[in-house]
């Protein structure tokens, strides 16, 4: 509670759009549960101390830095294109498709003659991120026409651009549109922002802050599993010598004499070659799970 009764609140500002989904299952696994709903543009979420509002993530950093909303989250590049001066807190590293970074690529038709940023010049540009494209000009000083792109940009650098900058994860889509990466501007990934004034409010940082770390262990558990086992105390030794994943194990008795249980966390991709190791090694009563949260 604030001193006028009030209870204190945290404006907190979602992507909308194709990032929606994927940012209301992690915020799930972070502990917070959103309900979107078609008759309200208000999100529930089961925290009283949260307001959640969805915002294309274009324009988050805005709306943070001009204190509509305390934290936000949103991409890195849409913080440079906006100029936003806000209170990076942390990166998160997740898409609605991969964990893969985000890339803005300049891409033009695979027939084309253009093979570097120096042949563009006199050509016209088709992006959504004009700041962005405008400064990676300036860096190589090539004078260009930029342009803003509503949308359908990767079908404009057939017929009526000369390249464009556009966002991809794994580049397919500009394969299947026949454009080739000639460069890469910039690589992004979301970042939780803060607007100054609430990252300097004790309780507000407090409560970002926690945010934070909840959300980075959701995030974290996402590539790992936990593995249970038992094993004789007598092939320990050589289960924890064949098995460098297995350092800092919890190990417990169990009540069976000289027998043991051996508790760890592993990457999920390594499960399918070290469990037949663990069996091989005399493990028994392998169990693997999934985890909520992951915090170091």
């Amino acid at each position: 509670m604030s001193k006028t009764g009030k209870p204190k609140i945290l404006r907190l500002g979602l992507p909308k759009g194709s990032l929606q989904t994927a940012t209301i299952e992690k915020m799930a696994k972070a502990g917070f549960n959103i309900t979107v709903s078609s008759r309200s543009y208000i999100p529930y979420v089961d925290d009283p101390e949260l307001e959640i509002r969805f915002i294309r993530a274009q324009e988050v950093s805005r709306y943070v830095e001009h204190g509509h909303l305390d934290a936000g989250l949103t991409g890195l590049d849409w913080i440079h294109e906006n100029r936003s001066k806000v209170q990076e807190v942390g990166e998160f590293v997740f898409s609605k498709a991969t964990r893969q970074p985000a890339r803005w690529v300049l891409a033009v038709p695979e027939e084309s003659p253009i093979r570097s940023v120096r042949d563009l010049a006199g050509k016209r540009i088709a992006t959504e991120v004009v700041n962005l494209t405008k400064a990676y000009l300036r860096r190589h000083k090539v004078k260009a026409e930029v342009e803003f792109s509503w949308g359908a940009t990767e079908v404009k650098a057939h017929e009526m651009v000369d390249a464009i900058v556009d966002i991809t994860e794994t580049g397919s889509s500009l394969r299947a549109n026949k454009l080739r990466i000639v460069d890469t501007l910039m690589t992004s990934s979301p970042r939780l922002v803060a607007n100054h004034a609430a990252w300097r409010d004790p309780w507000k940082r407090r409560k970002i802050e926690r945010l934070a770390l909840l959300l980075r262990g959701a995030l974290e558990a996402e590539s790992k599993v936990g593995l249970k086992m038992n094993i004789a105390e007598k092939d320990l030794p050589r289960l924890l010598e064949t098995l460098p994943a297995l350092r800092q194990p919890t190990i417990a008795q169990l009540s069976l004499p000289g027998w043991v249980a051996v508790e760890t966390i592993i990457d999920e991709h390594l499960v399918r070659d070290l469990i037949p190791q663990f069996k091989a090694a005399g493990a028994e009563g392998i169990i693997e799970y999934p985890l909520n949260k992951v915090v170091y």
